[in-house]
C-alpha cells in the first residue's frame, strides 16, 4: 500500500533516517554521497560533543569503539522530548534507563557512572530555590531542618565516584551527597547510610532534627536512642556548616 504522505515528506523521512543511521538506511536518492558525509558527520559529532562533555569518565572507561556504538545507538533510536541541546545528556539517560540493553561487554555499572556524571549538570544548572522562609542559625534539633534545594542524596550499587580507567572496582552499597554551594560549585562527599537516611527523613520539610533522629533510633533498635540524638544533632550542625542543611524553618 503506498504512503499517504506527500512525496517531499517521505523524502525528509529517508534523509533523516540515514543520517540517524547510515548503515541501515540506504541514502536517498539524488544526493550526492560527499554533500551527505558532511551532513552524516556534523549532526552526529554535534550530539557527541555534547555527551562527552557530560560524560567524560563514561568515554575514558569505554573503549573508543563501544562509546561510538552507545553514543550511534542513541542517535539512531532514542526520540528527544526537548529541542533544547543542553538537555542532551538528559536525554542520554533516558535512553540508559528505559531503552538500552547493555551488551555483555559493557561493565556493569554504565548506567550508574553515567547518571552520577549526568546529576553534576542537573544540579549545576538547577533554578530550585528555597519554597520556604529559613532562619540560616535556628536550632536543627527543635526546629525543623531544611535542606539547600540544590542538592540529591543519592544511593548506587558501585563507588561510582572512584571508577576510572584501568581501575578495578567491585560492588558497594555507596552513598553520595551532592549540592551547590553558596558560591555556586557543586560540592560531592561519601556518605553512610546514617546521612543517607537522616536526609531522607529531612526532605518533607516536616519533621524536627530531633524527631528524625529518633525515628532512626527506633528503627535501628539502638540501645541508647540519647546517644543517637546527640551524634545526630552535631551531624546537622556539620552538614549546615558545609551548605546542605540551609537552616531552620522560619
Amino acid at each position: 500500500m503506498p504512503s499517504a504522505r506527500p512525496e517531499f515528506q517521505r523524502y525528509q523521512f529517508a534523509f533523516t533516517a540515514h543520517i540517524r543511521d547510515p548503515k541501515a538506511h540506504p541514502r536517498p536518492a539524488g544526493v550526492e554521497a560527499r554533500r551527505m558525509k558532511v551532513y552524516n558527520a556534523l549532526l552526529y559529532n554535534n550530539i557527541e560533543g555534547f555527551l562527552l562533555a557530560c560524560f567524560p569518565v563514561l568515554r575514558s572507561v569505554l573503549s573508543a569503539r563501544k562509546w561510538a556504538k552507545l553514543v550511534r545507538a542513541f542517535f539512531a533510536t532514542h526520540r528527544s522530548r526537548t529541542p533544547y541541546f543542553r538537555q542532551i545528556p538528559d536525554e542520554f539517560i533516558q535512553f540508559l534507563q528505559n531503552e538500552w540493553t547493555p551488551p555483555e561487554d559493557h561493565p556493569p555499572f554504565t548506567l550508574a557512572l553515567a547518571h552520577y556524571e549526568w546529576i553534576e549538570l542537573v544540579l549545576s544548572v538547577s533554578t530550585r530555590s528555597a519554597e520556604r522562609d529559613v532562619d540560616a542559625s535556628g536550632g536543627l534539633l527543635d526546629g525543623v531542618p531544611l535542606l539547600n534545594p540544590v542538592l540529591a542524596n543519592l544511593r548506587y550499587d558501585w563507588p561510582v565516584h572512584r571508577i576510572a580507567p584501568r581501575r578495578k572496582v567491585q560492588p558497594a552499597e555507596t552513598f553520595l551527597l551532592v549540592f551547590r554551594d553558596a558560591e555556586d560549585q557543586v560540592q560531592f562527599s561519601e556518605i553512610n547510610a546514617f546521612t543517607a537516611r537522616l536526609l531522607t527523613l529531612l526532605e518533607p520539610g516536616t519533621l524536627t532534627g530531633r524527631a528524625a533522629l529518633q525515628r532512626i533510633a527506633d528503627e535501628s533498635r539502638h540501645p541508647d536512642p540519647a546517644l543517637v540524638i546527640q551524634a545526630g544533632g552535631a551531624l546537622l550542625d556539620d552538614l549546615r556548616a558545609r551548605g546542605a542543611i540551609a537552616g531552620a524553618a522560619a
